[in-house]
């Protein structure tokens, strides 16, 4: 359960949505040389991305995200080549801003140093109080340290790290070294990771990183961390991707397998850090612990989200869900946020959900009013479906919600859009198809994905006070979403009940307002 609660109303019901935005790319010419070319202005890119207000409103009651739509972007004849050679390195021309002693490159002011090569046993270490980015453009570098963190940003005004067009890249730490053990504190200021910064650190360009993290971490920033594009890979033995006070994923692929958290941000210092925002790309995730673990807000925009294994699936103080795919897999509860908290809103997108704990799980409220929520929930008692302490409201969207009964939570009378709540007397068994029929159209078919012996649904076809037949057997149609169709016949299936909308048919209404007829 995380441990930072909002103090502040009304930030569950913010939207996020993502457009196109301005690009910069990194390439190399004939001569390995990086050139770039870039678009858009140097604006802030997480709020640059919104075709409306509401990333920014989304953001507004935040930490201003530090990463610009031009951070790629750099003149190539500024810039210092660097090229990596098994124990050492060669910086062409004369540069007073970089040193290489041994096998450590040192860098010590702001600029761009293009790095090519592989460093089989060395460092990359910066350490810039000027002011002024340090843009560090990996054009094929493999870097393995045998003693810390491939890549140690000590100190600088802002640190971006481009990933060349076309190019392949690697960063690998040490398997230990101070103050990255799997077990310390990462309250600390000492390396822990492949990647790590104690600026502002912003990942961008087109072309992939590979990052293992031995000791602890795969890419950590003490500050913000924000992705805007490439492709990007993490494995890691604690957390995969970690920015403390918060991070950003506007763009790009990124696969993260973690021991730990795979994203993380914790910083609980006030209300306007520890947040995650997933507003663009396509996002992995396979974790120990929890796929997503933000102390303040987790909100999902314009992304396609999959957390393919983990504990909890998305934990924060509040989640928001207004467009995107989400599929989340968890061995406890998919979706978490706790007492005090703002709970969980879906506005838009599409969510699906497999948990052998509760399905969602909220110290607030839960409240719909578009998109659709699939929940395969637990099989044990002890767990329902949907757990929400201020209750379940819908007023939009479609809900699915299949599990065991004893603890079933259906939403509240007073919901504006009608829904229906089956109990069945026998389990029925996972790969059976439950339909809901009303006269002779099948208003919603679903197969069950688990043993299953309740189902909540809720969707615009359904029409206040009506009577439905249900039904076990028969033939779903149409497209599916982890099951569940809007039709299919009934031949050879067996009706089992019939229920009337708006009243709750077993498990319980501590969860909040439920149950009885509509008022």
């Amino acid at each position: 359960m995380t441990r930072r609660f909002l103090t502040t109303a009304g930030a569950a019901v913010l939207a996020l949505t993502l457009a196109a935005c301005g690009s910069a790319v990194a390439s190399t010419d004939s001569s390995g040389r990086a050139t770039t070319s870039a678009t858009g202005s140097a604006t802030s890119s997480a709020t640059s991305s919104a075709t409306t207000g509401a990333v920014a409103s989304a953001l507004a009651d935040n930490a201003e995200p530090h990463a610009e739509t031009d951070d790629a972007a750099y003149d190539a004849a500024d810039a210092v080549q660097i090229t990596l050679s098994g124990s050492g390195a060669a910086v062409e021309g004369s540069a007073t801003g970089v040193s290489v002693d041994g096998s450590t490159i040192a860098i010590s002011a702001p600029g761009t140093y293009v790095l090519t090569g592989t460093l089989d046993a060395g460092q990359v270490v910066v350490n810039s109080t000027a002011e002024g980015k340090v843009r560090l453009v990996l054009n094929g570098a493999q870097i393995t340290s045998a003693t810390g963190s491939a890549i140690q940003i000590t100190a600088a005004d802002e640190a971006v790290v481009v990933l060349a067009e076309g190019t392949d890249n690697s960063l690998t730490d040490a398997a230990t070294y101070a103050g990255a053990t799997s077990d310390s504190t990462e309250d600390t200021d000492a390396p822990n990771a492949a990647l790590h910064s104690m600026a502002d650190l912003t990942l961008t360009g087109t072309g992939t990183l590979t990052v293992t993290g031995n000791a602890n971490d795969g890419i950590a920033g003490k500050d913000g961390l924000v992705i805007q594009s490439g492709t990007v890979t993490v494995t890691a033995v604690d957390d995969g991707i970690r920015g403390k006070d918060y991070l950003i994923v506007e763009g790009g692929t990124v696969s993260v397998t973690a021991g730990d958290d795979a994203l993380k941000s914790d910083n609980e210092a006030d209300d306007t850090v520890g947040y995650i925002a997933l507003l663009g790309g396509t996002v992995t995730l396979d974790a120990g612990d929890d796929g997503a673990h933000a102390e303040g807000e987790l909100t999902v925009g314009q992304a396609t989200v999959t957390v393919e294994r983990s504990t909890e699936g998305l934990e924060g103080s509040a989640i928001v869900i207004d467009a995107g795919t989400v599929s989340v897999t968890a061995g406890d509860d998919g979706l978490n946020t706790p007492q005090g908290g703002d709970g969980v809103s879906l506005s838009g997108g599409t969510v699906t959900v497999s948990a052998d704990g509760d399905g969602v799980d909220t110290g607030g409220a839960l409240t719909i009013t578009g998109g659709t929520l699939v929940v395969s929930g637990p099989t044990s008692n002890g767990n329902g479906a949907l757990d929400a302490d201020g209750g379940v409201s819908i007023s939009g969207g479609t809900l699915l919600a299949a599990g065991s009964s004893g603890m079933a939570v259906a939403p509240a009378t007073d919901s504006a859009q009608p829904w229906v709540s089956v109990t069945f007397g026998d389990v029925v068994p996972a790969g059976s198809v439950v339909q809901l029929v009303s006269g002779d159209s099948v208003v919603a078919s679903y197969t069950v994905a688990k043993d299953t012996s309740s189902v909540v649904f809720s969707s615009a076809a359904l029409q206040d006070g009506a009577s439905y037949d249900v039904y076990v057997g028969g033939t779903p149609s149409g497209q599916a979403i982890a099951g569940l169709t809007a039709a299919g016949t009934v031949n050879g299936a067996e009706r089992v009940a019939t229920v009337t909308e708006g009243q709750h048919t077993g498990g319980h209404t501590g969860g909040g307002p439920g149950g009885g007829p509509r008022a």
